[in-house]
């Protein structure tokens, strides 16, 4: 079953590179990618970047920055196919932004 990891955490006076060479995360992918289970990924641009689109009586509305009246903003994701969520929850345990940010773990529908 594939499972959607999502770093979620306070993206508030981060810098971009820092997220990105966060240490131990090219380790915790290769080890991912070793057993099998990783399928994707990324890191994301901070929340401040981000646009929010719905559509309300067939109008876009488009607004800047997050929707989530939050501090806590998804920061980057990983795509895992594991055999349970048990599994799942070992491989985001794992992952080294476990450790100072929320990896939230959901099933992916599939048809």
């Amino acid at each position: 079953m594939r499972y959607m990891l999502m770093i979620c955490g306070d993206d508030s006076g981060l810098d971009v590179a820092d997220v990105a060479e966060m240490p131990g995360c090219e380790g915790w992918a290769e080890e991912m990618t070793r057993r099998g289970v990783l399928r994707g990924g990324a890191g994301l641009q901070p929340s401040s970047t981000a646009v929010t689109v719905r559509v309300r009586d067939g109008r876009p509305l488009i607004l800047d920055g997050p929707f989530a009246e939050t501090k806590d903003q998804i920061g980057g994701f990983a795509l895992v196919e594991c055999a349970d969520m048990d599994e799942a929850i070992e491989v985001a345990a794992k992952h080294p932004a476990a450790r100072q940010w929320t990896i939230e773990v959901r099933p992916i529908m599939e048809p």
